[in-house]
């Protein structure tokens, strides 16, 4: 490690892991001191990298932005996912009722190990109707979406009064027909954000927030990244075919 007069925090020699404004995939990078956190006692290098990138992005759109509060219900798409696997973990631990989807029985079966209540073939079943009869018709109360598309209007269907749609990509596009009478009947929030343009401060915000609420749970053993499979940087291309067979389950690294 090496630092720049502007980041007193560190010292040379400190673990850290960081969220990059890209250029990740290399030997060394740059990052704002800001967006750097130390690792969490207990983890190595290799889990530390799974953790920023999502971390971060859960806790900007499932907390600071939808609000999710103990006692509510989410709907997390992607159950298996890095994002995933994350969000089922921080929203179980805040003390939410977690439902999600995930496309086969073995991915359903992993996210229920890891806190959801209920796990939803989206091949098979009908996230909506499993969501209403989870909740006894009353809906969730916040759904994290990487799915756009027509999942757009089906997850204000799934919300319940006063929920909260947080969408975070759109793996089926961001163009959909919403009829917004149902956001105006039932007083719904749709928000969504990207990392990568907010500025260094706002990301140091929410690094800040992660080391006071979360990294102690991971130093606890109570949260943990969930890492599919490892591969050396020069097999990045082959680590690229399995991210989109989509048979992963958690983070894909490359390490160097």
């Amino acid at each position: 490690m090496a630092k720049g007069p502007k980041a007193p925090r560190w010292n040379i020699g400190d673990r850290v892991c960081a969220l990059v404004a890209g250029g990740g995939y290399a030997e060394y990078c740059v990052a704002p001191a800001l967006q750097c956190l130390p690792v969490p006692a207990g983890i190595d290098d290799v889990a530390a990298a799974a953790l920023p990138e999502t971390f971060f992005t859960v806790w900007t759109n499932v907390f600071d932005r939808a609000g999710l509060a103990t006692g509510e219900t989410i709907l997390i798409h992607g159950g298996s996912s890095g994002i995933g696997t994350t969000a089922i973990q921080l929203a179980n631990q805040f003390g939410a009722r977690v439902i999600t989807t995930a496309g086969s029985d073995e991915k359903c079966a992993a996210c229920l190990a890891l806190g959801a209540e209920q796990a939803v073939n989206y091949r098979s079943e009908d996230f909506v109707a499993a969501t209403m009869a989870f909740t006894g018709g009353a809906g969730i109360d916040v759904a994290l979406d990487m799915v756009g598309g027509d999942y757009i209007a089906r997850n204000l269907e799934a919300l319940a009064m006063d929920g909260r749609l947080a969408q975070i990509a759109f793996l089926q596009g961001s163009l959909a027909e919403v009829d917004f009478g149902s956001v105006m009947r039932k007083r719904l929030t749709v928000t969504g954000s990207t990392l990568r343009p907010q500025s260094s401060e706002r990301k140091g915000a929410i690094a800040a927030a992660l080391e006071a609420k979360v990294w102690p749970l991971i130093t606890a053993g109570q949260v943990a990244p969930v890492i599919h499979q490892t591969f050396p940087l020069a097999a990045a291309s082959e680590a690229h075919r399995l991210m989109e067979s989509s048979r992963h389950i958690g983070k894909i690294i490359l390490r160097t």
